[in-house]
């Protein structure tokens, strides 16, 4: 199926050799280490390293209910009125979906498929991009994408990517994206990082955010035996980045998170804090809560002043 498709997810594989994902990863893992496949995304792809990157086709197929819980969070942080930038990838089209019913909202994005969400949102201006279309993800890049996105000024920036770590931040694997996914960065006063579980302490290729300019993390929960996504979100919250994580069981799309699942926010010491020393718990909170929503909303309307 990896050498038919490119890439495949552990459920699909699940269900086609009627058998656990339990099972699955465990002959996954086995594979990868005789080197037949990658580990990537909660699935498999052909071996290629660094350099490999999966289309739109295989990728919108892999944690997938990740990627609902992931946008259905999101969306709780864009307010009414903004102007934000969206970038191109398969969770940032979930969270396009889901925001397509905030009133005055301005979206500035370099992806086809974030624009096709919004298409027929009423209060919704979008505002797309130049450049040349990379048909792998259905993304506009290049200089013309690049040079649009000049003397732009927004609020906060949704990114994806192909993996995240504490020490490198946000990366991807072609070049091309990795450029403009920074330009749309300098845009945006504050950086939101939406990456699934999967993503967490994957290295690829081209640096797209490094982890001092992520202002947040939004994920879901790892497996408890996912000791890599466990250690990666402790390490980004020693360097400051807030962690709102969301349970993807249960999720359905809609601007509301679910009261039934499960939230918390890993908050990081500020910038030039001192770390917390090693071992130190991660600290949970919840998330929407009414303080933090006045606040949120005071931190917006203070950024439009200035």
């Amino acid at each position: 199926m990896v050498r038919a498709n490119g890439a495949v997810s552990l459920r699909e594989l699940a269900r086609v050799v009627q058998t656990s994902e339990v099972t699955v990863r465990r002959d996954v893992r086995a594979l990868e280490a005789e080197g037949l496949l990658d580990r990537r995304h909660g699935g498999a792809v052909l071996p290629g390293g660094f350099t490999r990157e999966s289309g739109f086709p295989q990728k919108s197929h892999l944690a997938t209910a990740e990627k609902t819980a992931i946008a259905d969070l999101a969306a709780n942080f864009v307010e009414e009125g903004e102007a934000i930038v969206v970038g191109a990838g398969t969770t940032t089209q979930e969270l396009a979906r889901r925001l397509a019913r905030v009133p005055g909202l301005t979206v500035v994005t370099n992806s086809l498929l974030v624009a096709q969400a919004l298409a027929h949102a009423n209060r919704v201006e979008v505002v797309m991009t130049g450049g040349t279309l990379r048909g792998s993800n259905y993304a506009l890049v290049g200089s013309g994408a690049e040079q649009s996105l000049q003397g732009l000024r927004v609020s906060r920036a949704f990114l994806s990517g192909s993996g995240l770590t504490a020490e490198r931040g946000l990366s991807t694997s072609n070049m091309l994206s990795a450029s403009v996914d920074r330009a749309l960065v300098q845009a945006a006063a504050e950086v939101v990082v939406l990456a699934d579980h999967t993503k967490l302490g994957t290295d690829t290729m081209f640096q797209t955010v490094p982890t001092d300019i992520i202002t947040r993390l939004v994920t879901d929960d790892p497996p408890p035996h996912d000791d890599r996504a466990h250690t990666e979100l402790q390490a980004l919250a020693d360097q400051g980045v807030q962690i709102a994580v969301a349970g993807a069981a249960g999720a359905s799309g809609g601007d509301e998170v679910p009261a039934r699942r499960q939230q918390r926010a890993l908050p990081g010491p500020r910038r030039g804090q001192q770390v917390p020393a090693a071992g130190a718990g991660l600290r949970t909170a919840a998330v929407l809560g009414d303080q933090g929503a006045e606040r949120e909303r005071a931190r917006v309307a203070d950024l439009r002043r200035r």
